[in-house]
């Protein structure tokens, strides 16, 4: 069995600005997790390890691979880069192990924020911190005298002027693709409009009721200044209508916001005229249209403890403390590794924050109203049921899946 701990320069008092001067690995490594700039960065730093195999999946279509890629025994992922939202539906299966004696024995560069800890044990290492909040065309509200929007009714108004002058057409962009994207727009404004998906100490469904008819018509609103074809856009075509200068408002991942300008293609226009503001409210209220988020990554349950501490070791290679030295890498992310400093990129994710954004709800049952919402709105959108329908159809869908999973009885 591999017993070898990482090496680290340095002595523990110094780990601001030690690093690991090596990596090497005695057991097989599997990651299965997003593809934004952040996460390629930590499965870069694993894969550098050496004296085993590291592959890595970085894909958008993670969430629906995790689960059945940590069902096998053994795992075919030995871990999963995950945020607030998809831990629990881990959990749910009991498909990640505890990683106390791990985090003693390997993770002394780790801060206690990185440390999710759920019932007493800590079930996954966060890295960087994440937010929606507003990107924008500053050049093109300047130039037409529009103040930045805080609120999505400003934002309307800011759409409605630019259509009117003839500058975009469609000037709006949001992550709306049917599915799991459109269910965390609905999320957003959702809690900006007060709403609370549970009925309080319950899993009971809480969604319909007139904030979830006052999000859906103000979706609706702001799907009307939108690319037809807002049902397909995920966050990646979403940033592709804005890099090619199609829209001038999106609310946006924070942890996009570094490559905004930065990926091939992008026009001078675009590059000279983005900007970021934080997220904005919604309805006359105070709480952000947003939720807080974190993303860390795991530790497969069913895979042996060889490979638990070879996954282990190679993560903590991916989220090392020198990496905050390397400024492109900084620029990538709000990290929550020691040593970061913030960056320009990292004003709206530290503005939610700021805000009191609310954090993305962490209830073992909010996996199933998140996909009943995804997959129950797109009817509604296109206009061939009402809001209240829709509603009612999404905690439908939920009380069945609450009751299959035993939530509900």
């Amino acid at each position: 069995m591999f017993l070898k701990k990482v090496a680290m320069a340095g002595a523990m008092s110094l780990l601001a600005t030690t690093a690991i001067s090596a990596c090497e690995i005695g057991a097989r490594v599997s990651i299965i997790g997003n593809e934004f700039p952040a996460i390629q960065t930590v499965g870069a730093g694993a894969a550098a390890c050496t004296g085993a195999e590291v592959t890595k999946n970085l894909t958008a279509d993670h969430k629906d691979i995790h689960v059945p890629g940590m069902q096998g025994n053994p795992a075919e992922y030995t871990s999963a880069i995950v945020a607030n939202s998809t831990l629990v539906i881990l959990m749910n299966d009991d498909l990640v192990r505890p990683l106390d004696d791990l985090v003693a024995k390997h993770g002394g560069a780790l801060q206690k924020s990185q440390l999710i800890t759920i019932d007493g044990k800590v079930m996954a290492v966060a890295f960087m911190a994440n937010a929606q909040h507003l990107m924008y065309r500053k050049d093109i509200l300047n130039d037409l005298g529009i103040a930045v929007p805080g609120s999505y009714e400003e934002m309307l108004d800011a759409a409605r002027i630019i259509r009117e002058k003839g500058i975009m057409e469609n000037p709006i962009g949001g992550a709306y693709a049917a599915g799991w994207n459109l269910a965390q727009e609905f999320n957003n404004i959702f809690l900006g409009y007060g709403g609370s998906h549970f009925k309080p100490g319950t899993a009971e469904p809480n969604v319909n009721s007139e904030a979830g008819v006052n999000t859906l018509n103000m979706m609706k609103s702001l799907s009307e200044y939108m690319n037809p074809d807002f049902l397909t856009h995920d966050s990646n075509a979403t940033n592709a209508e804005y890099r090619a200068g199609n829209i001038a408002l999106l609310n946006m991942w924070g942890s996009r916001a570094a490559s905004q300008t930065t990926a091939d293609g992008v026009t001078d226009e675009v590059k000279n005229g983005h900007a970021i503001a934080g997220p904005m409210t919604v309805g006359g209220g105070a709480t952000p249209a947003s939720t807080l988020w974190w993303d860390g990554w795991t530790v497969a349950k069913n895979i042996s403890d060889a490979e638990a501490e070879a996954t282990f070791i190679a993560m903590m290679n991916g989220i090392r403390p020198d990496m905050m030295q390397d400024e492109a890498i900084r620029t990538q992310a709000v990290w929550l590794i020691d040593g970061y400093e913030p960056t320009d990129a990292a004003i709206g994710v530290f503005e939610a924050a700021k805000m009191g954004t609310v954090p993305y709800p962490m209830v073992p049952y909010m996996g199933l109203m998140h996909g009943s919402i995804g997959n129950e709105l797109a009817d509604f959108l296109q206009g061939k049921e009402s809001a209240e329908q829709a509603l009612a159809d999404i905690e439908a869908a939920y009380v069945a899946a609450a009751k299959e999973k035993g939530f509900l009885q």
